[in-house]
């Protein structure tokens, strides 16, 4: 916790007013266009989303390196459960974040050592949820003018609307609104329109995700049957889920990947597939097609469907029973 304060304070105070770096003549010409592009997007989440934006990124962090931070995941291997940690305000969580790559590796290996499935990839953005004036990182703005824009919507999200304890809702809810946020905004904006490039792969990022959620739910509720199965021993769940990680790999690999239209989700593939790297994947693509039901039934208005979640959200114990079908 005191690394992570005190890389968190490193980021603050290496802010800078982004009209100022965009004024600055030593700023290349590609990173003074992103610029401009996000701080069309935050205007966009504040105005026709309506999104309770605060003080975010108003400003910008140039950073050292290619990697924000390391997170890390782990989960029991002869069931769907998650190691979680605690921390104050957000409440308990199923991944700990890293900024020093050796303690993150060390815990890994504390975690393995315990019998535990593990998942430790890089981030490139997170959100202070509105406590901290959240800068726009260089890490960032290196992504392509789509994913930059989805990213700054999808962390606008969790500053208007966040459920303590309720990760794989909040992170899902957020991958929504950041592109169907991402297609609003470059099919509505002077310049742009239905039939620009930026338009087109925006939404056919929100279609691809969408097929990753759907594959990706059949997957975890394959191997919740299989750990729910009380005649099979740990260890026989354990070893009959190679086939079942085998049978959706071949599925992934033969039906599923050709059909994306932009994205490849090509790490589930080249990544270990265990419970920790599923569960860290299931946080952010969980049930995006009912999402998307909930936005056509407010009849396309993403402020909308926004709005009735937030007002919702208090009156449930999970939220994800606010959406089309329970």
């Amino acid at each position: 916790m005191i690394r992570a304060g005190i890389a968190e304070a490193r980021i603050l105070a290496g802010r800078r007013p982004i009209p100022e770096v965009i004024l600055d003549s030593a700023t290349d010409e590609r990173t003074r266009n992103k610029l401009l592009l996000a701080m069309e997007a935050r205007r966009f989440a504040e105005t026709r989303l309506a999104l309770d934006v605060g003080n975010s990124y108003t400003s910008f962090t140039r950073l050292d390196r290619d990697t924000l931070a390391l997170v890390l995941s782990a989960a029991h291997r002869d069931r769907m459960e998650a190691r979680t940690w605690w921390f104050p305000i957000v409440g308990r969580v199923p991944y700990k974040g890293y900024f020093d790559e050796d303690d993150a590796l060390e815990a890994q290996a504390n975690m393995e050592r315990e019998g535990l499935d593990t998942y430790l990839r890089p981030t490139a953005a997170f959100s202070t949820l509105g406590w901290f004036a959240d800068p726009l990182l260089s890490t960032v703005v290196r992504y392509d003018e789509v994913e930059l824009v989805a990213t700054i919507i999808h962390e606008l999200s969790h500053n208007h609307l966040f459920v303590s304890g309720r990760v794989r809702f909040n992170e899902s809810y957020a991958t929504w609104v950041g592109r169907v946020g991402a297609v609003e905004f470059f099919c509505t904006r002077e310049g742009g329109g239905p039939d620009t490039n930026w338009c087109l792969r925006a939404g056919a990022r929100w279609r691809d995700a969408q097929r990753f959620s759907v594959f990706l739910d059949d997957l975890v509720n394959d191997l919740a049957a299989l750990y729910g199965d009380e005649e099979l021993s740990a260890e026989a769940k354990v070893a009959r889920r190679a086939e079942v990680f085998e049978t959706h790999r071949r599925r992934f690999e033969t039906q599923v990947q050709p059909t994306f239209e932009s994205l490849t989700f090509g790490s589930f593939l080249s990544d270990p597939l265990n419970n920790a790297t599923l569960m860290a994947r299931m946080l952010y693509y969980h049930r995006l097609p009912d999402f998307d039901a909930l936005y056509q039934r407010e009849g396309g208005d993403l402020s909308g469907a926004v709005a009735f979640l937030k007002t919702g959200a208090g009156t449930v114990d999970d939220p994800f029973e606010l959406l089309p079908g329970g």
